[in-house]
């Protein structure tokens, strides 16, 4: 009975290792948001993370076939094209439907080899995360195997409100903040971020066969899909993306409004995460708005900065 009592006392390593495992995803690949999630709560922190795993797998596996998800950015140059490789699509796809049918299994409590699905299946019983949310997520990349041009910024957000949308409501159900305006802006705040890597990854997703890039807007600013093939930046170029930078930073604004509705002890590191976001186009701008050759980074100087200044405007709130 002793033993007994004591092998319940005992944490399960190997649900610490799943978190772990999604820490060091995170921290290799979510290099802005990794820095502003460490100043939550350490509890929120690991969920964080948990969930950042989670959608990192099927991310990469669309973007990235064959590239190692622990391991730094992969080269754009390397991927295969989907839209001229049936296999890869299909290959990618049974992923995703045996990645989907593991997570129901997961949070059924049925053991499961992956580490993010152990650790996020925690996560979404911990905090009560409906399921249809990550489903959801698991649409837009299946989405992204078949589709990858779009009309309107309207009809893109059918694609974003599962790629990123969902993954802001997620994170509400982990602050514990569910009311229908808090879910409102977490997912506004999800779009912004999206919009945000669209705008900067232009090159790397022309390469991949895709344009998130809404085709009347284009079109309207005098833009074709050549100009973008060729790496062309011009007047034409640069008012394009002068009108799309300042919406993404519309969405910014309305999504902080929602920040005084999640509890005070996340407040500071969700607006930092928004502001260091909102500073990738800030680096676009520097770089001539060519997101063809050069990568809109951030410095770790730039984000220590950044990280001052919202605390010097947070705390007194």
């Amino acid at each position: 009975m002793r033993a007994a009592l004591n092998d319940e006392r005992q944490p399960d390593l190997s649900l610490e290792r799943a978190y772990a495992h999604c820490e060091a995803v995170q921290r290799a690949h979510g290099v802005s948001y990794y820095f502003a999630t460490r100043f939550f709560p350490p509890e929120i922190r690991r969920a964080v993370y948990a969930l950042y795993g989670f959608v990192r797998y099927p991310d990469q596996w669309v973007d990235c076939p064959g590239e190692s998800v622990v391991g730094g950015d992969a080269d754009a140059t390397k991927v295969r094209l989907f839209g001229g490789d049936a296999d890869a699509t299909l290959e990618v796809r049974a992923k995703l439907d045996a990645y989907e049918r593991d997570l129901v299994r997961a949070v059924c409590g049925e053991p499961v080899e992956m580490p993010p699905l152990r650790a996020f299946a925690d996560v979404v019983r911990r905090y009560h995360i409906p399921l249809r949310y990550p489903l959801e997520f698991l649409d837009a990349m299946r989405m992204d195997l078949e589709r990858v041009r779009y009309a309107t910024f309207e009809e893109l957000q059918t694609y974003t409100w599962g790629s990123a949308s969902v993954v802001g409501v997620m994170m509400c159900y982990i602050f514990r903040a569910t009311t229908p305006e808090a879910l409102e802006h977490a997912a506004t705040m999800g779009l912004a971020m999206q919009m945000t890597n669209f705008l900067r990854d232009v090159g790397e997703d022309w390469r991949r066969g895709r344009v998130y890039l809404p085709q009347d807007e284009l079109a309207r600013f005098g833009v074709s899909e050549a100009q973008i093939a060729d790496g062309v930046v011009d007047d034409r170029w640069r008012a394009f993306m002068r009108f799309q930078i300042a919406r993404c930073r519309e969405l910014y604004a309305r999504a902080e409004q929602g920040i005084p509705l999640l509890p005070r002890d996340v407040q500071y590191p969700v607006l930092l995460g928004s502001r260091l976001y909102a500073r990738i186009l800030n680096a676009i701008e520097r770089n001539g708005y060519d997101v063809f050759r050069l990568r809109a980074r951030t410095s770790y100087a730039e984000k220590v900065r950044t990280a001052l200044l919202t605390y010097s405007t947070f705390r007194f709130k």
